[in-house]
This record gives structure tokens, C-alpha cells and sequence, in this order.
């Protein structure tokens, strides 16, 4: 069963930065990993992902702006998010699943999330 925790949210200014950790146990690192956000009164929206042979994808509202990445030796996902603005502010949670057909926001197995918040 793979556990995913969360770290690094917090409370920022905008324009300021934060960088997002998502620590997996229980499994070697899931090939499939991403972030998705709740944002207060919206649904949820897929942020950034990464498979395993490394390709990229992000939202259009966070390119340029956030950068995923891991560290497989270290069985961690993480999520730089630069220049953020006050619509950032949501709860951040880190997902994944081996599965490459899973559409992101259906991933077997999500963290307790991170909260965001940009003023």
C-alpha cells in the first residue's frame, strides 16, 4: 500500500515562492505521479504530472510558473512553484499510480494534501 505525505505548504505573499515535498512509502516510487489542487468553491484541477520516463505535463494556468520533479533515490515528488498569485491558494495534494491509462485526477492513491495560501 503506498503512503504519500505532503510538505511544504504554508502561507506566502504574492509573487513569493514555495516548494512543495511528497514523500511515497510502501512502494518503490509509483511510475506516475502528480499534483492536483482544491481550490475554495472550485473543483479540483491536475497541476503538474511526471511519468516514468520523465515527460512532463502541466496545467496552462502554472507553466512557466511551477516546476515538478523527483528525486528517485529519494522517493520524492516535488513541486517548485514560483511567482504564485493569490488563485494559487487551494489545498495541494500529491497522487500517484502505476497505472499509465489512470487519468491523473482518478490516481489509486493521493497524500492528506498541503495547504496553500497567496496573499
Amino acid at each position: 500500500h503506498v503512503q504519500l505525505v505532503e510538505s511544504g505548504g504554508g502561507s506566502v505573499q504574492a509573487g513569493g515562492s514555495l516548494r512543495l515535498s511528497c514523500t511515497a512509502s510502501g512502494y518503490t516510487l509509483p511510475l506516475y505521479m502528480a499534483w492536483f489542487r482544491r481550490i475554495p468553491g472550485q473543483g479540483r484541477e491536475g497541476v503538474a504530472a511526471i511519468a516514468a520516463d520523465g515527460s512532463i505535463s502541466y496545467a496552462d494556468s502554472v507553466k512557466g510558473r511551477f516546476t515538478i520533479s523527483k528525486d528517485n533515490a529519494k522517493n520524492t515528488l516535488y513541486l517548485q512553484m514560483n511567482s504564485l498569485k493569490p488563485e494559487d491558494t487551494a489545498v495541494y495534494y500529491c497522487a500517484a499510480d502505476p497505472d499509465r491509462a489512470v487519468p491523473m485526477l482518478k490516481y489509486k492513491f493521493k497524500g492528506q494534501g498541503t495547504q496553500v495560501t497567496v496573499s
